[in-house]
């Protein structure tokens, strides 16, 4: 029996919207003015600027990794069947969850206004073991990456939960009766098939971690746009520079994403 192929004319209306409206798009980044190639593309591999991509991917690696590290503990504390653990694990992540993280930067950053030093000791007026000044070891620098690590782990351990509690549980209760101790049956048996469900996750998180970095201008950390913002505040070219910011962050973001594709497609050989 002979079907007659099915039309859509209104993919042919979609098709001819999303086509204007990209020539409309294309029509003003071509052709205004106030955009400045040459300038753009004057300022694109700045030395400057490219220093201060560096100092991104430092800060987007550093914190990240603080993240996922605090991650896992809380991911584990919170299937832990110590109350008190899991306790501790949902209100830190509830609190995170709760505050700005512009706040939490800000925050962590005048900290040596709440504890003007830190230290380790006993407690109540005992004698300390070790002491330092809070201005000392609170940098522009460790402050964006203790709010920037602290403040995405309640996330990241959420992910990390999440991809564990994706796989059958029958998978682990078989594990046990093979003769597997809980925590080997975890390591060889649930994380291996969890991380499948978890790369996804933390891919998009460091994805984000990479444009939550501009925050961290409002503390004074020269990454990347704080760096364009100090030269376009001389010369007066906002746009431009900022034209070269949005650059450099889809060609960072773009290769977080075919690292993550490509992390997703060794991950899921055999399944």
């Amino acid at each position: 029996m002979h079907y007659r192929k099915r039309r859509h004319p209104g993919r042919y209306v979609t098709a001819a919207l999303a086509l204007l409206v990209a020539a409309i798009v294309i029509r003003i980044f071509a052709t205004s003015a106030a955009l400045r190639w040459s300038t753009f593309l004057d300022y694109l591999f700045d030395v400057r600027i490219l220093v201060g991509v560096g100092k991104t991917i430092i800060l987007t690696a550093l914190s990240m990794t603080l993240a996922v590290v605090v991650g896992v503990v809380l991911a584990f504390m919170r299937r832990s069947p110590d109350p008190t653990l899991r306790a501790i694990s949902w209100l830190y992540v509830s609190f995170m969850r709760s505050v700005p993280l512009l706040v939490l930067i800000l925050f962590t950053y005048f900290l040596a206004v709440l504890l003007p030093r830190l230290s380790i000791g006993i407690p109540f007026g005992g004698p300390q073991l070790w002491s330092v000044d809070t201005n000392s070891v609170i940098s522009p620098l460790t402050a964006s990456i203790l709010a920037l690590g602290l403040g995405q782990a309640a996330y990241t351990s959420e992910v990390i939960r999440g991809g564990i509690m994706a796989v059958d549980r029958g998978q682990q209760e078989a594990a046990i009766a093979l003769g597997m101790y809980p925590n080997l049956s975890m390591r060889r048996i649930i994380l291996p098939q969890a991380f499948r469900v978890i790369v996804p996750g933390l891919g998009n998180e460091a994805i984000g971690m990479f444009k939550a970095t501009s925050l961290v201008e409002v503390i004074g950390y020269t990454e990347l746009l704080t760096t364009a913002q100090r030269i376009y505040a001389i010369n007066f070219e906002t746009i431009p520079l900022l034209l070269v910011v949005t650059a450099w962050y889809l060609v960072l973001t773009t290769l977080a994403t075919i690292g993550q594709i490509q992390l997703e497609k060794k991950m899921s050989r055999g399944f």
